[in-house]
């Protein structure tokens, strides 16, 4: 995987991050983030074909991976999305990139929502694969939506309740959760599955992950609620799953209009990981979008 990629760590706020990036020098740049429970080997088959037009950066956010994982708080501050969204413009900074495109999925597409809020500097449009807005996909719960990503409400639950049964067998966990997202079926590249399986065999990346989801039912939901409306005001692509659980419990596209100026998307024939599933239409069309919402490479200084 991500053959002629530079593998290194840079220094985030607060936490240093495992990162992947290639491109050719001068390109536009963007950042490439990673959902729940995976790592940055998950865009290896959209990656290299963005990298021949841009600066592809992928790191693997703080709590995961070969990432930093700091120590948590009762607040869960530390795993707040706008202490992960710092990172993220932090390393980008540090590699002189001062404004980029971003694409994410999953949890990263979360970092990248609270990142356009806070930093709407840095983003110039993002492209964000099979969610809606976490306050509203709370506010919005019904018995459908629980029961289908049922690991939302475990995961809050308070530590040491999911680490100690997560910790009891990683492996047949992240299966389970990750294979029921996928109808059953495994959609991930043998190499990309194995960095996953041992990246989460992590006590550390275990809690770290749960304290993400405790961050997005308590402290995410108050940033939010700070905005006082506040919306995006980049362009935004959504591409959600036409086989998931946001087309099938959310008005996508209403719900990103209420927190977002300016919305497109679609959703296309998979299930939720799209960017596995069908890597030369997500980086296509990715490729399209950042075409007609572009940043000049002097741009990024």
């Amino acid at each position: 995987m991500f053959q002629d990629f530079v593998e290194e760590r840079i220094e985030g706020d607060g936490a240093t991050l495992f990162v992947r990036r290639a491109g050719p020098e001068g390109a536009p740049p963007i950042v490439l983030l990673h959902g729940y429970p995976q790592t940055s080997a998950m865009w290896h088959g959209v990656a290299p074909t963005l990298a021949r037009s841009y600066q592809v950066v992928c790191p693997d956010l703080r709590g995961y991976g070969r990432s930093d994982k700091p120590t948590s708080d009762a607040s869960h501050e530390p795993y707040s999305k706008r202490a992960m969204a710092g990172d993220i413009v932090a390393v980008m900074q540090r590699l002189g990139h001062n404004r980029f495109l971003v694409g994410a999925h999953d949890r990263g597409a979360r970092v990248a929502h609270r990142m356009g809020l806070d930093h709407p500097e840095y983003v110039a449009a993002m492209a964000l694969l099979d969610i809606a807005p976490t306050r509203e996909m709370y506010a919005g719960t019904g018995v459908k939506f629980a029961r289908a990503y049922w690991h939302w409400f475990f995961l809050t639950q308070p530590n040491p309740l999911p680490e100690h049964m997560i910790g009891a067998d990683p492996e047949g966990f992240w299966k389970l959760k990750c294979f029921n997202q996928a109808r059953g079926d495994n959609p991930f590249s043998p190499d990309a599955l194995a960095e996953y399986l041992a990246a989460f065999a992590d006590p550390d990346a275990i809690h770290a992950s749960c304290e993400d989801y405790r961050a997005a039912a308590t402290i995410d939901i108050e940033h939010d609620d700070a905005d006082q409306g506040r919306k995006l005001d980049m362009p935004l692509l959504t591409l959600w799953a036409k086989r998931g659980v946001i087309e099938a419990c959310f008005d996508a596209l209403g719900l990103w209009r209420q927190r977002a100026a300016q919305v497109e998307g679609e959703a296309l024939d998979t299930t939720h990981y799209m960017a596995e599933e069908i890597p030369d239409d997500i980086a296509a069309r990715m490729s399209d979008f950042f075409a007609r919402h572009p940043i000049q490479a002097e741009t990024a200084k």
